[in-house]
């Protein structure tokens, strides 16, 4: 959506700017610490802004932001092992979700190729976060798969696929936690640290 204003807008208005004007907007008193370290690598990580856009988004100088980038990772790596379930058809894309996992300290309980598998497994184990393709082996659905568990368990979910669009349509429903394919490990590594600090409710 951000993309599409920028695009239409002034030449003055760039991505940064508008960057920085929506975060002076939501966080108008600024925050610092862990707070300021976090939306520093969400801009990093999630959005692709470079070390000095960042900056300019949040206002601080380039030099600062690397160390708050640091604590961020290192906030990563101290976080409370949680519980993770992955739903994936490709073996070497959950392999490589599970080293992601596994490094920032959590436990995979386990990969599932359907969405049959991903809902008795998920029942059985009752993790604390979905990590799930759309398109499953057999054919079914990773989304149908992740709503048949949240009703007997309220727990976010993170969508990785590699047709973003089909999910983003501008109607209610649509997932808080997105990833397209190819992902980059930081961009997963930031998405899971977010979404573990999310209440259900804010699914």
């Amino acid at each position: 959506m951000l993309e599409t204003l920028v695009d239409a807008a002034p030449a003055q208005v760039t991505r940064v700017s508008l960057f920085a004007a929506l975060d002076k907007a939501l966080v108008p008193g600024g925050e610092t610490g862990s707070a300021l370290a976090r939306r520093a690598l969400l801009l990093t990580a999630m959005e692709g802004f470079s070390l000095p856009d960042a900056a300019a988004v949040l206002g601080a100088a380039p030099q600062d932001l690397a160390g708050l980038l640091e604590d961020a990772e290192r906030g990563h790596a101290s976080a409370e092992s949680r519980r993770i379930c992955i739903i994936e058809d490709e073996l070497l894309i959950g392999a490589s979700l599970s080293q992601i996992a596994a490094a920032l300290g959590h436990t995979v309980t386990g990969v599932t190729s359907t969405a049959a598998d991903a809902v008795l497994h998920a029942l059985t184990v009752k993790p604390d976060l979905l990590i799930a393709d759309i398109h499953l082996a057999d054919g079914s659905q990773g989304t149908e798969a992740v709503a048949e568990i949240r009703r007997s368990l309220p727990i976010p979910a993170i969508f990785i696929t590699a047709f973003p669009e089909r999910l983003l349509t501008g109607r209610p429903g649509e997932p808080t936690f997105l990833i397209p394919k190819p992902f980059k490990p930081a961009h997963v590594r930031a998405v899971i640290t977010q979404a573990l600090s999310f209440r259900p409710a804010a699914q």
